[in-house]
C-alpha cells in the first residue's frame, strides 16, 4: 500500500504555503527512514515505530522546536491515513514530542534594535536611483518585522490594500488563515509611505504583480529567503546577524517589557495559545535576573 505522501500534502488546503511545504518535507524524511528500518507500508505503522523515529530525532541533536513540528506532521498524516484506510487505527493519536528544556530566543536589545533601524534609514539619503529604492523598500521591511511583528512570510504575502496608513493599521493573513489587524507606529507608517511613494514605483516592471506590497531587485515579489537577505545584510551594531524571526521575538519582548498585558501581545502575535506567547515572559525574567545578578552587591 502506497505511503501517498503527494495525496495527503495536498489535502493541507488550509495551512500556509509555509506549512505546507514543511509538512511535506518532514513526511517524506520520516517515510524514507521508515522504509529503510523496516516499515515499508503503511499497514505496518504502529505507534512504536513513530517514537523511535523521534527518538532517533532527539540522538541526532534536532533542536527541540524542530522536533515538536515534526511530531505535529507525523499527527497529521497519521489522521489522513486513517482516514483514507491505509492503517487499521490512527497511530499517533497520542503522539508527543520528548520533553526537553525550551530555548529560548536570542533577541536585540531596545537600543540595539533602535540603533540598526536608525542607521538602516540614514543609508537612503546616502544613496540614489535604484539603490535608494532598495535601501528604502529595506527599511519598510525592517520597520514591519519590528515595529509590528509580523512573520516574515506575512510580510511577503502583503498586498498594497492591506496596509491602511491613514488609521495606521496593517491586515495580515496568519497561520491558518486567520486574519488579523496589527496596529503601525509612526516609524512604520513613515517608512510604509515612503516606499510606495518613491521606492515602489522605481522597482516594479510589466511582469511584476500588481498589487504585491515588497518586490525584490527584478520586480518580482519578495520571496521569504529575500528578506533573510535584507535582514542579513543589516546586522546590530556589534557586528551580529539577526534572522527575520528575531525581530518578531524583539517585538513581543519588549512589549511585555514596557508592561503591555499578555493576552494583547497573544492577539498581537497571532498566536492560538496564550502558551506560546507565555515564553517570552521567561525571557524577560532572564534579562531582570541578569540585571540583578550584574547591579545588587548581594546577588
Amino acid at each position: 500500500m502506497s505511503w501517498d505522501v503527494d495525496g495527503f500534502v495536498a489535502s493541507l488546503t488550509s495551512a500556509s504555503p509555509s506549512t505546507r511545504a514543511a509538512y511535506a518535507t518532514d513526511v517524506r524524511q520520516f517515510v524514507e527512514w521508515a522504509e529503510r528500518g523496516g516499515c515499508p507500508d503503511p499497514g505496518e505503522l504502529d505507534h512504536g515505530v513513530l517514537r523511535r523515529y523521534l527518538a532517533n530525532l532527539t540522538t541526532r541533536g534536532f533542536a527541540r522546536p524542530t522536533i515538536a513540528r515534526k511530531a505535529a506532521a507525523l499527527r497529521a498524516y497519521s489522521r489522513w491515513l486513517h482516514r483514507h484506510g491505509r492503517t487499521s487505527g490512527d497511530p499517533a493519536r497520542r503522539l508527543r514530542a520528548p520533553k526537553g528544556r525550551a530555548r529560548l530566543p536570542r533577541v536585540p536589545r531596545r537600543g540595539e534594535a533602535a540603533a540598526l533601524l536608525e542607521e538602516a534609514d540614514a543609508a537612503v539619503g546616502d544613496l540614489d536611483g535604484r539603490a535608494a529604492a532598495l535601501a528604502a523598500r529595506d527599511v519598510a521591511l525592517l520597520e514591519l518585522l519590528y515595529g509590528a511583528g509580523l512573520r516574515v512570510s506575512e510580510v511577503c504575502g502583503l498586498v498594497s490594500g492591506d496596509v491602511d496608513g491613514a488609521r495606521r493599521w496593517v491586515t495580515v493573513m496568519g497561520k491558518g488563515a486567520k486574519v488579523r489587524r496589527v496596529p503601525l507606529g509612526e516609524p512604520a507608517r513613515a517608512a510604509l509611505a515612503r516606499y510606495l511613494r518613491e521606492a515602489r514605483p522605481l522597482l516594479v516592471t510589466d511582469e511584476s504583480p500588481p498589487d504585491v506590497l515588497f518586490v525584490n531587485a527584478r520586480g518580482r515579489r519578495l520571496t521569504t529567503r529575500d528578506a533573510r537577505r535584507v535582514v542579513e545584510h543589516h546586522p546590530l551594531p556589534d557586528g551580529r546577524t539577526l534572522s527575520p524571526h528575531a525581530f518578531r521575538h524583539a517585538y513581543a519582548t519588549h512589549l511585555l517589557e514596557g508592561g503591555a498585558d499578555l493576552r494583547a501581545v497573544q492577539e498581537l502575535l497571532g498566536h492560538a495559545d496564550l502558551a506560546t506567547t507565555q515564553v517570552y515572559t521567561h525571557l524577560t525574567r532572564e534579562r531582570l535576573r541578569a540585571v540583578y545578578e550584574a547591579s545588587h552587591p548581594r546577588a
